[in-house]
């Protein structure tokens, strides 16, 4: 499998066309798109593309968000965005607040970030995508129509995860593969039947885009996923990555 880095799509803003900014990036550094190329894109910039800033001079904070604040040495303001972002507050300590986001999956503070924001005189956050499978598919329309290549889509985010350490790229919105591979009934290399082998194939190749992209200042915001010899089609998005509650042992 190949990473190839896209380098020079510009600051986003909102509003922008992210399929034609990308196809301009691709034209500049003699690339272009094969069939079956999977196109990773960090969610920072499907954010900030969908306007989804947050001013906090426009946030009220409740009275259940001043008092896990206090709980979290956190503004109530951005306590207030991450409860209005979230389906059930998980845990709690200083500095992070985990929740089960609205669209389903698990992640600290709701998604909501400042870093990599371009200067404004108002203190500003940025939610995730507010639907990160319609956004992929959206985009993967706009580029085969312009293209005419077969392409999968996939929006990595970084979170943490329950029994390791550091931060990790996943999956939050798939589109034109299968995000889970499920390998149960079929046999091994020895001929033992599997019987709860299921492979988080976009988590799997969100973590790869991410080494690539890095957590900083490096600029990488999307890259191309060549050769992983994944079939592309219609498929389910990333609701299939996401453990249902009542088998979730961390909860």
């Amino acid at each position: 499998m190949q990473i190839l880095a896209i380098t020079g799509i510009p600051e986003i803003e909102p509003g922008a066309e992210l399929a034609e900014l990308l196809l301009q990036a691709l034209a500049a550094a003699k690339l272009s798109f094969m069939p079956g190329d999977i196109l990773c894109l960090a969610q920072k910039i499907v954010s900030k593309a969908e306007n989804q800033y947050r001013y906090l001079d426009q946030v009220t904070a409740s009275a259940r968000a001043n008092d896990i604040a206090q709980q979290c040495d956190k503004d109530p303001r951005l306590v207030e965005l991450i409860l209005s972002e979230s389906e059930e507050v998980l845990r709690l300590r200083p500095g992070v607040i985990i929740v089960q986001h609205k669209r389903g999956y698990v992640h600290a503070n709701a998604g909501i970030d400042r870093s990599n924001l371009a200067p404004d005189a108002r203190e500003r956050v940025l939610l995730l995508p507010q639907d990160s499978d319609r956004s992929a598919a959206n985009l993967r329309t706009a580029l085969e129509a312009a293209t005419g290549v077969a392409l999968g889509v996939l929006i990595n985010d970084s979170a943490g995860r329950a029994w390791r350490v550091g931060t990790a790229g996943m999956a939050i919105g798939v589109a034109g593969f299968e995000a889970v591979q499920d390998l149960i009934g079929k046999p091994d290399r020895d001929g033992r039947i599997m019987e709860v082998s299921q492979v988080a194939v976009a988590d799997e190749l969100a973590a790869a885009a991410s080494f690539v992209m890095g957590q900083g200042a490096e600029g990488i915001p999307a890259v191309i996923l060549r050769d992983t010899q994944l079939a592309i089609g219609e498929h389910t998005g990333s609701a299939a990555l996401i453990r249902d509650k009542q088998m979730d042992m961390f909860r």
